[in-house]
Protein backbone atom coordinates (compact mmCIF):
# COMPACT_ATOMS: atom_id res chain seq x y z
CA UNK A 1 0.00 0.00 0.00
CA UNK A 2 1.56 3.30 -0.55
CA UNK A 3 0.47 5.97 2.03
CA UNK A 4 0.06 9.38 0.83
CA UNK A 5 0.25 13.11 1.95
CA UNK A 6 -1.72 15.89 -0.17
CA UNK A 7 -0.52 19.87 1.24
CA UNK A 8 -2.43 22.18 -0.94
CA UNK A 9 -4.47 25.13 0.57
CA UNK A 10 -7.64 24.40 -1.96
CA UNK A 11 -9.98 22.21 -0.40
CA UNK A 12 -11.83 21.18 -3.74
CA UNK A 13 -8.48 20.69 -5.31
CA UNK A 14 -7.71 18.30 -2.32
CA UNK A 15 -11.10 16.43 -2.64
CA UNK A 16 -10.67 16.43 -6.65
CA UNK A 17 -6.84 14.25 -5.79
CA UNK A 18 -8.23 12.07 -3.04
CA UNK A 19 -11.38 11.01 -5.54
CA UNK A 20 -8.45 10.78 -8.29
CA UNK A 21 -6.11 8.06 -6.51
CA UNK A 22 -9.11 6.64 -4.69
CA UNK A 23 -9.25 4.76 -8.45
CA UNK A 24 -6.35 2.62 -6.89
CA UNK A 25 -6.99 0.54 -4.66
CA UNK A 26 -3.06 0.27 -4.00
CA UNK A 27 -2.81 4.01 -2.76
CA UNK A 28 -4.24 5.30 0.59
CA UNK A 29 -4.54 9.20 1.54
CA UNK A 30 -3.74 9.55 4.97
CA UNK A 31 -3.16 12.96 5.80
CA UNK A 32 -4.39 16.42 4.17
CA UNK A 33 -3.23 19.36 5.20
CA UNK A 34 -3.35 23.46 3.76
CA UNK A 35 0.17 24.91 4.92
CA UNK A 36 4.12 24.01 5.45
CA UNK A 37 3.49 24.64 8.71
CA UNK A 38 0.67 21.96 9.23
CA UNK A 39 2.44 19.62 7.35
CA UNK A 40 5.43 19.34 9.36
CA UNK A 41 3.45 19.04 12.17
CA UNK A 42 1.56 16.42 10.37
CA UNK A 43 5.31 14.56 9.59
CA UNK A 44 6.32 14.23 13.18
CA UNK A 45 3.75 11.34 13.92
CA UNK A 46 2.26 10.24 10.64
CA UNK A 47 4.66 8.32 7.92
CA UNK A 48 3.97 8.35 4.23
CA UNK A 49 5.48 7.20 1.03
CA UNK A 50 4.91 9.91 -0.93
CA UNK A 51 4.20 13.93 -0.73
CA UNK A 52 1.95 15.82 -3.14
CA UNK A 53 3.31 18.93 -2.76
CA UNK A 54 1.40 22.46 -4.21
CA UNK A 55 4.61 25.25 -4.00
CA UNK A 56 1.73 28.21 -3.10
CA UNK A 57 1.19 27.62 -0.17
CA UNK A 58 -0.06 30.11 2.53
CA UNK A 59 3.32 30.87 5.27
CA UNK A 60 6.29 28.69 4.08
CA UNK A 61 6.43 28.02 0.36
CA UNK A 62 6.80 24.69 -1.28
CA UNK A 63 10.09 25.31 -2.05
CA UNK A 64 11.43 26.15 1.35
CA UNK A 65 9.00 23.06 2.85
CA UNK A 66 10.90 20.52 0.61
CA UNK A 67 14.62 22.03 2.18
CA UNK A 68 12.70 21.33 5.67
CA UNK A 69 11.81 17.86 5.12
CA UNK A 70 15.02 17.13 3.78
CA UNK A 71 16.92 19.27 6.79
CA UNK A 72 14.60 17.08 9.31
CA UNK A 73 15.40 13.74 7.63
CA UNK A 74 12.13 12.59 6.75
CA UNK A 75 11.81 9.73 4.02
CA UNK A 76 9.07 10.62 1.74
CA UNK A 77 9.31 11.17 -2.01
CA UNK A 78 8.22 14.44 -2.51
CA UNK A 79 5.98 15.22 -5.94
CA UNK A 80 4.75 18.94 -6.98
CA UNK A 81 1.97 19.50 -8.04
CA UNK A 82 1.90 23.21 -9.33
CA UNK A 83 0.21 25.88 -11.92
CA UNK A 84 3.59 27.08 -12.34
CA UNK A 85 5.51 25.57 -15.62
CA UNK A 86 8.42 28.23 -15.72
CA UNK A 87 11.39 26.12 -15.94
CA UNK A 88 13.21 28.17 -13.02
CA UNK A 89 10.85 26.49 -10.87
CA UNK A 90 11.23 22.85 -12.06
CA UNK A 91 14.88 23.60 -11.38
CA UNK A 92 14.86 25.03 -7.90
CA UNK A 93 12.17 21.81 -6.67
CA UNK A 94 14.42 19.60 -8.37
CA UNK A 95 17.54 20.60 -6.54
CA UNK A 96 15.91 21.10 -3.44
CA UNK A 97 15.40 17.21 -3.81
CA UNK A 98 11.54 16.85 -5.39
CA UNK A 99 11.33 13.88 -7.45
CA UNK A 100 8.41 14.70 -9.18
CA UNK A 101 6.80 17.53 -11.33
CA UNK A 102 3.28 18.16 -12.40
CA UNK A 103 1.54 20.79 -13.74
CA UNK A 104 -2.18 21.44 -12.13
CA UNK A 105 -3.17 21.53 -15.72
CA UNK A 106 -2.80 18.40 -16.79
CA UNK A 107 -2.74 16.12 -13.18
CA UNK A 108 -6.11 14.21 -14.26
CA UNK A 109 -4.20 12.92 -17.02
CA UNK A 110 -0.31 12.65 -15.20
CA UNK A 111 -1.44 11.87 -11.46
CA UNK A 112 -1.33 8.43 -11.19
CA UNK A 113 1.51 7.56 -13.17
CA UNK A 114 3.42 10.19 -11.66
CA UNK A 115 3.03 8.88 -8.37
CA UNK A 116 3.63 5.58 -9.33
CA UNK A 117 6.94 6.60 -10.58
CA UNK A 118 7.90 8.77 -7.74
CA UNK A 119 6.67 6.06 -4.93
CA UNK A 120 9.77 3.81 -6.45
CA UNK A 121 11.96 6.58 -5.94
CA UNK A 122 12.13 7.78 -9.43
CA UNK A 123 12.10 11.19 -11.29
CA UNK A 124 9.09 11.81 -12.49
CA UNK A 125 9.00 14.64 -15.22
CA UNK A 126 6.91 14.86 -18.32
CA UNK A 127 7.48 14.77 -21.49
CA UNK A 128 7.38 18.97 -21.95
CA UNK A 129 9.17 19.49 -18.79
CA UNK A 130 12.06 17.10 -19.51
CA UNK A 131 12.49 18.35 -23.25
CA UNK A 132 12.80 22.29 -21.53
CA UNK A 133 15.25 21.09 -19.07
CA UNK A 134 17.44 19.77 -22.25
CA UNK A 135 16.44 22.66 -24.00
CA UNK A 136 17.77 25.05 -21.47
CA UNK A 137 21.03 22.84 -21.38
CA UNK A 138 21.56 22.56 -24.59
CA UNK A 139 21.20 26.67 -25.33
CA UNK A 140 22.95 28.23 -22.38
CA UNK A 141 22.65 31.14 -23.84
CA UNK A 142 19.06 31.36 -23.19
CA UNK A 143 16.93 34.31 -21.56
CA UNK A 144 17.95 34.16 -17.79
CA UNK A 145 15.08 33.14 -16.00
CA UNK A 146 13.68 35.17 -12.99
CA UNK A 147 15.13 33.11 -10.19
CA UNK A 148 14.52 35.49 -7.92
CA UNK A 149 11.19 35.29 -7.58
CA UNK A 150 12.02 31.90 -6.11
CA UNK A 151 13.38 34.00 -2.62
CA UNK A 152 10.93 34.17 0.13
CA UNK A 153 10.29 37.56 1.61
CA UNK A 154 12.61 36.68 4.48
CA UNK A 155 15.38 35.12 2.13
CA UNK A 156 14.95 38.78 -0.16
CA UNK A 157 15.52 40.32 3.66
CA UNK A 158 18.64 38.43 4.35
CA UNK A 159 20.01 38.65 0.66
CA UNK A 160 19.62 42.58 0.83
CA UNK A 161 22.12 42.65 3.93
CA UNK A 162 24.34 40.11 2.57
CA UNK A 163 25.33 42.02 -0.48
CA UNK A 164 25.51 45.18 1.76
CA UNK A 165 28.19 43.74 3.56
CA UNK A 166 26.47 42.69 6.89
CA UNK A 167 27.74 39.56 8.67
CA UNK A 168 25.75 36.60 9.83
CA UNK A 169 25.92 37.99 13.14
CA UNK A 170 24.86 41.15 12.25
CA UNK A 171 21.95 40.28 10.13
CA UNK A 172 20.63 37.98 12.83
CA UNK A 173 20.54 40.69 15.56
CA UNK A 174 19.13 42.91 13.30
CA UNK A 175 16.05 40.02 12.46
CA UNK A 176 16.30 38.50 15.79
CA UNK A 177 17.26 35.39 14.51
CA UNK A 178 20.29 32.95 15.17
CA UNK A 179 23.51 32.81 13.37
CA UNK A 180 22.75 28.99 11.99
CA UNK A 181 18.89 30.04 10.69
CA UNK A 182 21.07 32.95 9.07
CA UNK A 183 23.65 30.56 7.66
CA UNK A 184 20.60 28.37 6.22
CA UNK A 185 18.94 31.36 4.57
CA UNK A 186 21.94 31.88 2.58
CA UNK A 187 22.61 28.60 2.01
CA UNK A 188 18.77 28.59 0.27
CA UNK A 189 19.42 31.65 -1.54
CA UNK A 190 22.60 30.25 -3.08
CA UNK A 191 21.01 27.21 -4.01
CA UNK A 192 17.56 29.08 -5.44
CA UNK A 193 19.77 31.66 -7.30
CA UNK A 194 22.10 28.73 -8.99
CA UNK A 195 25.51 30.85 -6.99
CA UNK A 196 28.15 29.52 -5.53
CA UNK A 197 30.15 32.55 -4.18
CA UNK A 198 29.65 35.53 -2.15
CA UNK A 199 30.67 37.64 -5.34
CA UNK A 200 28.44 36.14 -8.12
CA UNK A 201 25.65 37.14 -5.02
CA UNK A 202 27.08 40.80 -4.83
CA UNK A 203 27.18 40.73 -9.14
CA UNK A 204 23.91 39.02 -9.15
CA UNK A 205 22.29 41.65 -7.14
CA UNK A 206 23.90 44.54 -8.90
CA UNK A 207 22.53 42.99 -12.09
CA UNK A 208 18.86 42.92 -11.30
CA UNK A 209 19.24 46.56 -9.47
CA UNK A 210 18.82 44.66 -5.81
CA UNK A 211 22.02 46.34 -4.52
CA UNK A 212 21.01 50.37 -3.33
CA UNK A 213 23.73 53.23 -3.32
CA UNK A 214 25.10 53.37 0.50
CA UNK A 215 23.47 56.60 1.00
CA UNK A 216 20.24 54.65 0.31
CA UNK A 217 18.18 53.24 3.27
CA UNK A 218 17.94 49.59 3.58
Amino acid sequence: MTKIIIADDHAILRTGLKLMLSCDSSIDVVGEVNSGEELLTLLETVTADVLILDLSLPGMNGIDVIYEIKNKGYLINILVLTMHTEEQYIKAVMNAGALGYVSKSAFDTELLTAVRTVAEGKIYLNSSNALLMVNTLLNGSAKEPDTYALLSTREREVMRLLVHGYSLAEIGKLLCLSIKTIDTHKTRIMTKLGIAKKNELVQYALNHGILVQKNESI
